[in-house]
């Protein structure tokens, strides 16, 4: 190595530049000495020519600068120092990744020295009381009931699994055609389901609250036998041979899966192969996605409870637009194996529910860890119904509180709180760029999906706009690799922020689509809780993509009733706390039960 440096100092720039050339030009130099260690810049040329313009062009999508001096040299050595890496992807040793192999480095939201008490404590989990209401007479009032109610009713045989399951079915054929919230119908597998559910039940073998419950499952959760597409169009045959982890756990719990509901294609937004999924408060906006099945369909009342999808938002907007509550879990609390990914760091699955203790009855059958999950973990779930929240201490940041998109409704749910006796503490963050975090979301993504941009299937799918996966995740492979490393790092300090924030609060309560809050306790792993707490009026259709002056979105000459509600931030692993605070909220709103015209 000393004779190697000594030779780089001191020799001639020409030769060093006629050795370059000679390389670049796929000569080989004279042979190393034995015990010459391997050297950066000595490889086999590979790859296009570059020249010092290549660079100039790529410093705009970089936003680096460099001087021609550093131009000339970068490209005079790039296709023997750099090209080669490519190998793996250009050839000719081609390595394909399936999705199934996650990054070697795994996200853990509990960083060292936060504090790991819930961890340890062994679970504990009670429902309320029984209600006293009876059996409706109507359909109609079935279909909407909670879980809670629906789970008791069965359970003591006043209401049989199979009756349920066809209202539930009957209404998907009568109401769907109208929302597109539905994939796929699994009637003839839910019937038997449901008979085998009212056998068990009879012969005394109940399995928990949602043994005989109708649910519906985004789109993205494989089911054995049952056609799974992501909404993608390349996919609508693709037919999986196992279950998903959730899927299974939900079949061991006695649940009835009635359909496959629908997801934006590939996660993202609300179009897929077959449309546009509604409203089905406003039939004249889209439910907002990804998982914009779940939410349609669960505010409808096709289903009693749906499995929804997060990696920015996607269980979070949903809930919002169609006013059901949407449990976003702890990253690795719920296992993923047998679900499509998107991020390796950021996929999370969780129930979206009519209310909130439904969510978390939903939450403690599919709890806990997989082997096909390498960031799953197995942590206790605490969830006691009747819990007090007197006292707990509810954080809120007070600008967002008094700016855009924070309304009434916003402000009035932090005051219920207070009236419910939790204690209101202002908190901040530091002024960071937090949307530079999404660098790794876009990474992840196109590399979860680089066989897509290769092989011409993102051609396929029906969104081809700008702010589409096909545009956005080619544009994607023209990032940074050090900006992906420094937006890890940056991740780790947001992380101990918010740990630092929660040192002195219980919750936090944010406006739900406060775009920075999305952005951070997506990539911290916070869970978060999203319920309806009052109504707002639009005059215009609200959308997920990017504005389009060729195809406004519809306006109203008389303003629109719709559902609004807040978001609720809670600690690492304490989803019960989370519940806690959620159910007084929900009581003090009483808005929960409202359902939308025409369903």
């Amino acid at each position: 190595m000393t004779i190697r440096r000594d030779f780089l100092i001191k020799a001639p720039l020409g030769l060093l530049a006629a050795s370059t050339l000679a390389r670049a030009s796929g000569q080989t130099g004279p042979a190393a000495p034995p015990g010459a260690p391997p050297t950066f810049g000595a490889t086999a040329a590979a790859g296009p020519e570059v020249s010092p313009a290549t660079f100039a062009e790529a410093e705009k999508l970089m936003q680096v600068t460099l001087t021609p001096a550093q131009r000339a040299q970068a490209a005079g050595s790039w296709r023997v120092s750099m090209a080669a890496l490519q190998e793996r992807r250009t050839g000719p040793n081609k390595v394909s990744i399936g999705a199934e192999v996650a990054p070697a480095t795994v996200w853990r939201p509990l960083l060292p020295g936060m504090p790991t008490s819930l961890l340890r404590q062994s679970a504990r989990f009670s429902r309320s009381a029984p209600a006293a209401a009876s059996l409706p007479a109507r359909d109609e009032d079935i279909a909407f009931a909670p879980v809670t109610s629906l789970s008791r009713w069965i359970a003591t045989r006043v209401l049989s699994a199979e009756r349920l399951t066809t209202i539930y079915l009957a209404r998907i054929a009568r109401l769907d055609p109208k929302l597109r919230s539905v994939i796929t119908v699994t009637a003839e597998h839910a019937i038997a389901r449901a008979r085998l559910a009212d056998r068990e039940i009879a012969a005394g073998k109940y399995r928990g609250p949602l043994h005989g419950i109708p649910y519906g499952v985004k789109d993205l959760l494989d089911t054995a036998n049952i056609a799974t597409t992501w909404g993608a169009e390349p996919l609508r045959n693709r037919v999986p041979a196992a279950d998903s982890a959730v899927v299974a756990r939900l079949n061991a719990a006695g649940a009835v899966l009635i359909a496959k509901l629908s997801l934006g294609a590939l996660a993202l937004n609300d179009i897929w192969f077959g449309g546009q999924t509604m409203n089905p408060w406003l039939l004249e906006e889209g439910a907002s996605g990804s998982s914009a099945g779940p939410g349609a369909a669960t505010a409808a009342g096709l289903v009693a409870f749906s499995i929804g999808s997060e990696t920015g938002g996607s269980i979070v907007s949903p809930a919002m637009r169609c006013g059901v509550t949407g449990l976003r879990p702890t990253y690795g609390r719920v296992a993923r194996t047998g679900a499509m990914t998107l991020c390796w760091s950021l996929d999370k699955l969780g129930p979206m529910t009519r209310g909130v203790e439904d969510a978390m009855l939903v939450l403690a059958a599919i709890n806990g860890a997989d082997g096909g999950d390498v960031a799953s973990v197995d942590v206790p779930l605490h969830f006691e119904a009747g819990a007090s929240v007197r006292g707990l201490k509810i954080g809120y940041f007070p600008h967002w509180m008094n700016e855009a998109p924070a309304l009434d409704v916003d402000r009035a749910a932090l005051e219920m709180a207070v009236k419910a006796g939790m204690q209101a503490v202002p908190v901040s963050l530091p002024d960071w760029p937090y949307q530079s975090l999404n660098t790794v979301l876009f990474a992840e993504a196109a590399a979860a999906f680089e066989d897509w941009a290769a092989d011409g299937r993102f051609d396929q799918l029906k969104a081809q706009v700008a702010d589409a996966w096909p545009n956005l995740l080619r544009q994607a492979r023209f990032l940074s690799a050090a900006d992906f490393v420094q937006a890890d790092r940056l991740r780790r300090k947001v992380a101990l922020e918010m740990a630092r924030i929660f040192s002195s609060v219980d919750v936090l309560l944010v406006p739900s689509l406060r775009d920075e809050m999305l952005t951070i306790s997506n990539f911290t792993g916070h869970p978060s809780l999203t319920l309806r707490t009052g109504t707002v009026a639009v005059q215009q259709a609200r959308s997920d993509w990017a504005p389009d002056p060729a195809n406004p979105a519809p306006t109203f000459a008389t303003p629109r009733q719709v559902p609004h509600g807040v978001t609720l931030i809670g600690r690492l692993f304490d989803e019960g706390t989370l519940a806690n605070a959620g159910l007084a909220l929900e009581r003090a709103a009483g808005v929960v039960r409202e359902r939308p015209p025409g369903f």
